[in-house]
């Protein structure tokens, strides 16, 4: 097979050159449409439970992601000049207009329908004699001297609803919570709205030079996003100053380095393509694949250039050599390429469409790198002049020969010493395994000294948190939240003050609190009487409320039938182990509140999804790895024929991923989703040196018969060069991701890094050591069968007349 495709690669140059074009200017139309995500990641699959109730959530009251808070700390806010800043900031960022596309023409629309501080805030005033409340802004004007702030801050603390929302009362802290525009917010407009609220807060601090603290999960998107956008473009260079300045370190020739990063920029291209065609965004995920393609794809261009200049070397004919490129690589490189896609495509079992969407487009990324690496590097050198001595030069690279020397010698005099290293690996392995921990923040992938860290740390400290948790309660009847005298509404103010008690929680906002804020008017504003009456004032209070807009206010909190309300909390950003036990100790409180059989209570919000999202990928992950390791071990027993070869080849492989999980226990990496991805991919291209090294052993053993000790050694000397370099294209290309500002993608390309770097030593040791120790138990009869995909006999002759290409030396560049 592969020696009629080489015939037609070679005989067909400009055709596959062209269409090549034509696809890469389509793809490179194509790319410019590609967008970024500017929603939350969606963890869960659609017909997950927790992800069904958060979405009926949605549509019953709304989205519960929408609001930012500002926050300061300071003695001196209520100072004249100080408040007034303030009030002129609440102002400004209220009136905010942003450009948005709409109805396909750009519109100048609201971008912040509320912003709420104690510059404006609200009371309610009784009107006897419509029998209803009217709406007052506490704050009516700018203050115009102190005794006029003096006489607000009174006012404002004589409202205990404001009072752990709006200010801390055990602190100087105030806050303003400013409601985004939702579609805006959802849209890459959202930019240019998130650069109106920044600017009007840095003149604010200018004004007062007050630290201004900014927090919220559409601020922590809206971060995250813009890093995310920025990285991508450093990456992208990184990994292509580094794979070029190793290549050409390696093979001494722009012309190698040039042809072979022009094929995997193609790559890089027509990867931005797919993700168009498939209608996927640029998530934190899908934005590393064209980082991934240059360093994934480099390597078949090693072992593709070796083996051109291997071949050149030992007959001078660059058609035959060419041929054999495709002929003996192409086997190979395509096995290897299949093994690192299905390391990504086992995401798409994860059900998550984050993750599915990244092993798509990863698992497609990598074969159309495979397809570009075999058509275009023959071709292109099928043009150039012939390899001359100084470019088959790094085949005799000394350096590198005495450390295959160096392997040779262990493998040969030293595997009880191997095998003792590896024994203890593993046993340091399994301690390590047993230290991990699994945990998941909404921020642990960002650094301490992130002020999206730092800030979120103020509003926790002050207010409790911002991350919302939502607790659904469902009367089971229509009108269920008012009737039997209010029965619901005082287990409601009994489950406020129970989970009062726990830190994490905020004070909540609920149709209770609403009453209680309407109740202290109906009483004039008595600030004692901020509580849920009684039945017979609740029936007094009723006649107010129905009559007033407060009533249209209440479908924040109560559905259209009054049989579902809600109670609203904002919490710390717990690690989801913490906010596990908290749900499990929080949830027979209340259900000793709220018995089953009379309601159906549901706890959801980001929180609670971000949680069960978290716990849900690490589950599915393993899974997917679990799969991976099956999938290729089933790839490998048909590839060689041999059940007990496989089981001894998963080895070098499975040892470098417990050395890797024990390092993440030993220096306190817990597993997470951002993590325990490192596992599936560094399996799916570390076992890639397996199947080369195992392809060319058999080679040697069946072709040559040569006897198994010499067999293993040649085919060390023979792959040892190849595998090295591709290892350190690899380690050094994963180690771009450490100058990343997200911990989780720092942790990727370092543990990938030193997991294929464990991998390389175990493939060129630990695997030849096996091999020569247990010789004939392995290396049965069906092992020496061909293969199901043929192994080209290196000694045969091609017959040069078929693989002739016309006027090959008028095209020659030289």
């Amino acid at each position: 097979m592969w020696f009629n495709l080489s015939k037609i690669i070679l005989k067909n140059r400009l055709t596959f050159i062209i269409i090549i074009g034509v696809i890469t200017l389509i793809m490179g139309y194509l790319a410019q449409f590609a967008r970024m995500s500017y929603q939350m990641a969606q963890l869960l699959p659609q017909t997950d439970s927790t992800f069904i109730e958060y979405k009926n959530f949605k549509s019953t009251f709304g989205n519960d992601g929408s609001i930012v808070v500002v926050g300061i700390n300071n003695p001196e806010l209520y100072q004249l000049n100080n408040f007034n800043a303030w009030y002129d900031l609440t102002k400004e960022i209220k009136d905010i207009k942003v450009e948005f596309k709409k109805d396909g023409e750009i519109q100048m629309v609201n971008g912040v329908p509320e912003a709420l501080s104690i510059a404006n805030a609200y009371l309610l005033k009784k009107n006897a004699a419509a029998k209803k409340f009217d709406f007052e802004q506490i704050v009516k004007q700018r203050p115009t001297n102190q005794l006029e702030v003096d006489s607000l801050k009174k006012v404002l603390n004589g409202y205990p609803f404001y009072e752990g929302f709006l200010f801390a009362d055990s602190s100087n802290a105030t806050l303003m919570a400013i409601t985004l525009n939702r579609e805006v917010l959802d849209s890459k407009y959202r930019k240019g709205l998130f650069d109106k609220i920044d600017e009007a807060i840095a003149k604010f601090e200018e004004t007062t030079n007050f630290k201004v603290y900014k927090s919220g999960l559409p601020y922590i998107r809206a971060n995250s996003s813009t890093k995310v956008a920025s990285e991508i473009k450093i990456f992208l260079l990184l990994s292509i100053l580094i794979t070029s300045l190793l290549l050409y370190l390696f093979f001494r020739s722009f012309k190698a380095t040039m042809y072979s990063m022009l094929v995997v920029c193609i790559g890089v291209v027509w990867s931005l393509g797919i993700l168009v065609l498939f209608d996927f965004e640029i998530t934190i995920l899908t934005g590393l694949i064209p980082p991934l393609i240059i360093v994934i794809g480099i390597p078949n261009c090693i072992f593709l250039l070796n083996k051109y200049h291997s071949e050149y070397k030992k007959h001078g004919n660059q058609v035959k050599s060419l041929s054999r490129v495709i002929q003996k690589t192409g086997n190979a490189i395509f096995l290897t390429n299949t093994t690192t896609a299905l390391g990504f495509a086992t995401f798409i079992f994860t059900k998550s469409a984050l993750l599915v969407e990244f092993g798509i487009v990863a698992a497609i990324d990598i074969f159309m790198v495979f397809i570009l690496s075999i058509l275009l590097i023959p071709i292109i050198f099928s043009f150039l002049s012939p390899p001359k001595p100084k470019h088959t030069k790094h085949l005799e690279n000394k350096i590198m020969g005495k450390a295959v020397d160096v392997l040779v010698n262990l493998v040969s005099f030293h595997r009880k010493k191997v095998y003792i290293v590896a024994v203890v690996i593993l046993g340091l392995g399994i301690y390590g395994i047993s230290l991990m921990t699994t945990t998941g923040n909404i921020i642990d992938d960002l650094p301490d000294d992130d002020p999206i860290v730092t800030d979120l740390k103020f509003f926790e400290k002050n207010f409790k948190g911002v991350m919302p948790f939502e607790i659904i309660i469902d009367t089971k009847k229509k009108g269920g939240v008012f009737a039997d005298n209010g029965k619901t509404l005082y287990k409601i103010k009994k489950l406020q003050k129970d989970l009062m008690e726990y830190k994490e929680f905020s004070k909540p906002l609920s149709v209770v609190e609403a009453i209680q804020f309407s109740y202290q008017a109906y009483k004039k504003g008595k600030t004692k009487f901020y509580i849920l009456p009684p039945a017979t004032e609740l029936k007094k209070l009723k006649s107010y409320v129905q009559k007033d807009k407060t009533n249209k206010d209440f479908s924040s909190f109560i559905d259209s039938t009054n049989q579902i309300t809600r109670v609203s909390f904002q919490m710390a950003d717990i690690g989801t182990k913490e906010m596990d036990a908290l749900l499990e100790e929080i949830k027979p409180k209340i259900d000793s509140i709220f018995p089953p059989q009379e309601y159906k209570v549901t706890l959801t919000g980001t929180s609670v999804v971000f949680l069960k999202g978290t716990d849900y990928l690490v589950e599915n992950l393993f899974t997917s790895l679990a799969l991976a390791i099956l999938l290729i071990a089933s790839l490998m027993s048909v590839l060689f024929s041999s059940v007990r070869m496989v089981v001894v080849s998963l080895i070098p492989n499975l040892l470098p991923l417990i050395t890797t999980a024990a390092l993440m226990g030993f220096i306190g990496i817990p597993i997470k989703p951002s993590t325990i991805l490192i596992f599936s991919i560094a399996f799916g291209i570390s076992v890639d040196d397996t199947i080369h090294f195992l392809a060319k052993y058999r080679q040697e053993l069946k072709q040559h018969r040569i006897g198994i000790k010499r067999a293993v050694l040649a085919a060390l000397k023979e792959t040892g060069f190849s595998m090295i370099y591709t290892s350190t294209i690899l380690f050094f290309g994963f180690g771009v991701f450490t100058v990343s500002s997200f911990g989780g993608t720092v942790a990727l390309g370092f543990l990938v890094s030193l997991t294929l770097l464990m991998a390389i030593l175990a493939d060129l040791v630990l695997l030849p050591s096996l091999l020569l120790s247990l010789d004939k138990a392995l290396t049965t009869k069906a092992f020496k069968k061909e293969p199901l995909i043929e192994i080209f006999d290196e000694d045969e002759d091609i017959e040069l007349d078929e693989l002739e290409i016309k006027e090959l030396e008028n095209h020659k560049v030289s």
